[in-house]
């Protein structure tokens, strides 16, 4: 188990001495700001226990900010990554004291966010969400820009228009670059297939466009068959991978521009050997990260969770601080790939 961080250790960090920061944690001396804030900076980077005491202990002129998050898909593990770097993103500013409320749609349907989202709108500043692409969340979203909170679109766009920006990958280069590797790694020309979570997933639908200009453009040997719904889930993608093998001997590839790579991985290991069949799938997981080493998947797709939710927590202070941008737009990072000897 790991040692927990001391005073000692912060004291070391921050290039003080051990009596200075005993001074901080307890008061008992008057200590400049600028000591107490390069302690407090110490102590969350080491991840001091009592880091949240020697924030109190800053001016109380920082602003007091709240920001409000609805993701789903709580007990996958991207998603639970992503929950840990938004609440490390806010701890790590020192311009505002700030706080973040996650909470996780229970379903990948409007009703199931707007659930969530309305629970917390009364007590945030901004909000950001994973939500689905539908015209109720963008009536809620135009009524929180009416009570001055700003909402922020994540990996999926949505309220196009309305909210503030959406930050996350491009999603029609996402789906091209999946596109680009199956071709160029499939063992021979054949059929492709790609599954997306649903019909509302706005990034689905630019991964999938992307992925069929692709092959329409220069892969023309390659067939890509119709389009599967898998609503995320691991069982429906398992089932329906299992499927595709039995009716499509010379399937040559597989792309799952959503959640549930799980299953696809599953139905492989059982069915084929390694590389038989090329699989590309998103974001970096013990699961994907596993098949990788084993030959099952070809490449990873992945979002930059740190610096995602360092950008975002940025633009959520600045338009709370400066009012809404006269033009919504559309903030892309470049995503990290994984190959089997990347790792």
């Amino acid at each position: 188990m790991a040692r927990r961080p001391t005073i000692k250790d912060i004291a070391r960090e921050a290039g003080v001495s051990t009596a200075t920061v005993d001074r901080v944690l307890n008061g008992r001396v008057t200590v400049r700001e600028e000591t107490v804030r390069k302690v407090a900076d110490a102590a969350h980077r080491i991840g001091y226990h009592g880091r949240g005491l020697i924030d109190q202990k800053l001016s109380p002129s920082v602003p007091a900010m709240t920001f409000g998050f609805v993701l789903h898909k709580g007990r996958q593990e991207f998603y639970r990554n992503f929950a840990r770097a938004i609440e490390q993103a806010v701890a790590a500013r020192r311009d505002v004291n700030g706080k973040a409320i996650i909470r996780f749609s229970t379903e990948q349907s409007a009703s199931g966010f707007l659930t969530e989202i309305e629970a917390i709108s009364g007590r945030i500043d901004a909000l950001a969400s994973s939500a689905i692409n539908h015209q109720s969340v963008s009536r809620e979203v135009q009524r929180l820009k009416s009570a001055g909170i700003p909402t922020f679109a994540l990996l999926n766009d949505f309220a196009q228009g309305v909210r503030e920006n959406y930050l996350g990958l491009n999603n029609m280069q996402v789906g091209r670059l999946a596109a680009w590797m199956l071709t160029k790694t499939a063992r021979r020309p054949g059929k492709l297939a790609v599954f997306v979570g649903g019909n509302r997933w706005h990034g689905h639908e630019l991964r999938e466009t992307g992925f069929r200009s692709f092959v329409r453009e220069s892969a023309a040997e390659f067939t890509v068959l119709d389009t599967l719904v898998n609503l995320e889930t691991r069982k429906l993608t398992y089932e329906a991978t299992l499927e595709l093998l039995a009716r499509h001997p010379d399937l040559q590839g597989i792309y799952v521009a959503g959640g549930g790579m799980e299953g696809a991985i599953a139905a492989l290991r059982e069915s084929r050997a390694p590389e038989n069949v090329a699989l590309v799938v998103n974001e970096l997981t013990e699961d994907s990260r596993a098949a990788l080493a084993d030959g099952y998947v070809t490449m990873v797709i992945s979002t930059p969770l740190e610096q995602l939710c360092h950008d975002m927590v940025d633009m959520m202070i600045s338009s709370v601080r400066s009012g809404f941008g006269d033009t919504p737009g559309q903030h892309f990072l470049q995503p990290d790939l994984y190959l089997p000897e990347s790792l």
